[in-house]
């Protein structure tokens, strides 16, 4: 068993299982980071159960949240797997569900109008367009090169991600201003969110560019990256239809448990809630 190394081949031979198991190229280079961060840990050191648990040890001890920490877990227990040493493969960590998530981490619509407000007042004419499209259909950041000319024009979307082909709607105010941005940039066809090289936007270039507005803006600097776009789109939707299986179809999340997640209210809401129960004298 000690004879058990983590080789570059390994980890190329992993690249394409995962890129043949049709994972994201996000996923895929996290899973390999996460597999590499291992492989460093181990310092030449065989891949061996205690090991595993060594590392799962080390990683506990760090400022990490259950979260983080689990998906490291993840990622090195899914190698492990490929690689059959099965018998090497951890327990996550038990993390209770909870009830509300941090205020601190939280967007509200009048911190996300001030960053559009801000973008436009900085001449950021594509950032902030690029915003209201996320938070207006819910798309993720990753699913930004589906928004092209011919989608605007059509007034929906195909996404195809993780082997799931879903269609979104656009409202006619964003394809009206889609329209608008594509023509005034000269683009005829495909993507409209193009850097000006002529290349798709990076998911690093965008959280750099929405982080670039919280001075600004006047928010807290926690609370600005794409995702959270996401999970306030998700808010304001239930709010309005109140069904979270059509929110969840929307979102492209196979389960439900996943779209109440986003549903979470902040911690300032539910003490609020409690209050209302008026339980105390």
């Amino acid at each position: 068993m000690n004879g058990r190394r983590i080789a570059g081949a390994h980890l190329k031979d992993y690249r394409g299982h995962l890129m043949e198991d049709e994972r994201s190229a996000a996923t895929i280079e996290k899973y390999l980071h996460n597999v590499r961060e291992f492989s460093c840990w181990l310092r030449g050191g065989g891949v061996t159960k205690q090991a595993v648990i060594g590392w799962k040890g080390e990683l506990m001890s760090k400022n990490l949240t259950p979260a983080t920490v689990n998906a490291k877990l993840c990622a090195v227990n899914n190698f492990l797997r490929f690689m059959k040493w099965d018998d090497c493969r951890v327990k996550l960590l038990r993390i209770q569900r909870r009830v509300f998530r941090e205020q601190e981490r939280s967007l509200t619509k009048e911190e996300y109008l001030r960053l559009l407000k801000t973008a436009h007042s900085q001449g950021k004419a594509r950032l902030g367009l690029l915003m209201e499209a996320i938070c207006s259909t819910g798309i993720r950041v990753g699913e930004v090169r589906c928004l092209t000319v011919e989608a605007a024009r059509a007034g929906k979307a195909v996404i195809s991600l993780k082997g799931k082909v879903r269609v979104i709607l656009l409202p006619g105010k964003l394809c009206r201003k889609l329209n608008k941005y594509a023509e005034k940039q000269k683009i005829a066809s495909g993507e409209i969110f193009l850097t000006k090289d002529g290349a798709s936007l990076s998911r690093k270039q965008i959280w750099r560019e929405m982080k670039g507005l919280c001075a600004a803006a006047g928010v807290e600097a926690s609370k600005v990256f794409p995702h959270n776009l996401r999970h306030l789109f998700a808010t304001v939707f239930y709010r309005v239809c109140r069904d979270i299986v059509k929110l969840a179809d929307v979102l492209g999340h196979s389960s439900i448990e996943t779209t109440r997640i986003y549903l979470r209210s902040t911690g300032l809401e539910h003490t609020r809630d409690l209050e209302r129960l008026q339980l105390l004298m």
